[in-house]
């Protein structure tokens, strides 16, 4: 009996790599499948109101074509905007050359040696081709979103048959259970994406406003980039940050004005992100920020940049599922940032 006892966290451990080696290995099927789960969650609202007023598959079909112009208008921007900056840094790619190796020969000249091996080696065509590549991989979507458009079709017609489905003695008790889980998970996630949208545009305006007034090249691409990535909890406006002040150095010559630009950046990004959307969202989203963070990192080394956008939405399915159980309701009230019975089901 004591051996077996010893043996479970064993096997729950094994279980649980495998289940992690499974989702890595079949990112190509299950990313689009969650995407379109988590678009399904979104959009449904919107075919269920227009159903009342135009046949089933006109109200899919309008559905379908505003959900794909939404998903598209967002990679576009983001896609515009780094391939304006791809362009100016391949015609000024010289200014960072000359930049780094003015500032690698003062640094020998203070006792940093280093510098100089490294001034050899440093090719600034590195940073245009990881421009490039970015953008490339952005312009590949193209059969990711044949795929999730696929899975967002099928689902959305069988949505009310599911439901029914749920409803059904057989599927009692887990199946009201189910869909009370969806429909809390639902309205989570439309609110969260309402507020992520609604920081996003307010991001990208205020990024090209500050780029304007600051003298900064390409503002309007700046804004584009900033608006998109928003949508990636800290990754993105981490490097919605990074890129301007890298590109500033190399305009302005002049590190104290990379500062400026770079301080300005960090206080928009603050003043939205760490104060505007938490107002917004009040109580019922509230979320640990060190599980937001691993989140967001643990499903972006998963599954690249799709699983950085979906670390929260996932992370948010995975609290409200723990809520309905009272044997893993501690875990949602330990992730959760809000009261203890906040956790809970309303």
């Amino acid at each position: 009996m004591t051996e077996m006892n010893a043996s479970r966290p064993i096997g729950r451990l094994s279980t649980g790599i495998l289940v992690l080696a499974l989702l890595y290995l079949a990112q190509s099927i299950l990313v689009p499948l969650v995407v379109s789960l988590f678009a399904i969650a979104l959009v449904w609202p919107l075919q269920r109101a227009l159903k009342r007023w135009i046949p089933e598959l006109l109200a899919l079909l309008i559905t379908l074509t505003l959900t794909i112009l939404v998903i598209l208008m967002v990679g576009s921007s983001i896609a515009w905007g780094l391939g304006k900056l791809g362009q100016w840094l391949f015609v000024n790619a010289g200014r960072y050359q000359e930049i780094y190796v003015s500032w690698a020969d003062w640094l020998e000249l203070h006792g940093f040696a280093i510098a100089g091996p490294l001034a050899d080696r440093f090719d600034v065509m590195w940073l245009v081709r990881a421009t490039q590549r970015i953008v490339l991989r952005l312009n590949g979507f193209a059969g990711f979103l044949v795929l999730v458009f696929i899975f967002v079709m099928l689902g959305l017609l069988e949505v009310d048959d599911f439901t029914r489905r749920l409803r059904l003695p057989g599927a009692q008790p887990q199946g009201e259970k189910i869909l009370h889980a969806i429909r809390e998970i639902s309205g989570k996630l439309r609110r969260y994406m309402a507020v992520r949208s609604f920081a996003s545009v307010l991001t990208g305006l205020v990024v090209w406003i500050f780029a304007l007034a600051a003298g900064l090249e390409l503002a309007a691409a700046w804004g584009a980039i900033a608006f998109a990535l928003n949508y990636i909890p800290f990754l993105g406006p981490l490097i919605a940050t990074v890129f301007p002040t890298l590109f500033a150095i190399a305009q302005f010559e002049s590190w104290q004005m990379a500062v400026v630009v770079f301080i300005g950046l960090n206080i928009i990004q603050f003043i939205i992100g760490s104060y505007l959307e938490p107002l917004i969202t009040g109580a019922s989203l509230k979320i640990s920020p060190f599980a937001v963070i691993f989140a967001v990192f643990f499903w972006s080394f998963m599954w690249g940049i799709p699983g950085a956008f979906l670390g929260v939405p996932m992370l948010m399915v995975f609290i409200v599922y723990c809520a309905q159980d009272p044997s893993s309701r501690w875990i949602a009230v330990l992730l959760s940032g809000g009261p203890p019975d906040s956790a809970g089901p309303r």
